[in-house]
């Protein structure tokens, strides 16, 4: 089984952001760790939206959706500024994991995602 915070740590643990994240999850009860996940699926949620109405990723609607999903991380994990929003878009289409996250709810979904983080 992939170890996510054995990765975290090696991949981020030197962050503000990751000292945060840990900080914050360490208090976080099962009930807490669900929410979370519900917000993030809302998130992705919108993006299918968008992009299955194939709006620019530039419009509105679609920045509204990357707001939507910074702010579900800000809120739940660390706060994410654009730029480390930027770099987990990235991640999104280089890491095989992600990739068939966010294509498996619809295929080219992840690459969208990208493209629409990194729009803003």
């Amino acid at each position: 089984m992939f170890d996510h915070e054995a990765e975290a740590k090696q991949r981020w643990g030197e962050t503000a952001e990751y000292a945060e994240s840990t900080s914050r999850t360490s208090k976080y009860s099962t009930s807490d760790f669900q929410a979370a996940k519900v917000d993030q699926e809302a998130a992705t949620e919108l993006f299918v939206y968008a992009f299955g109405n194939s709006l620019p990723i530039n419009s509105a609607k679609a920045q509204e959706t990357v707001a939507a999903h910074r702010a579900a991380i800000t809120k739940w994990f660390y706060n994410c500024s654009v730029e480390m929003q930027k770099q987990l878009a990235l991640m999104y289409i280089q890491d095989s994991r992600f990739k068939e996250y966010y294509d498996g709810r619809v295929r080219g979904l992840a690459q969208y995602v990208h493209d629409a983080i990194q729009a803003q």
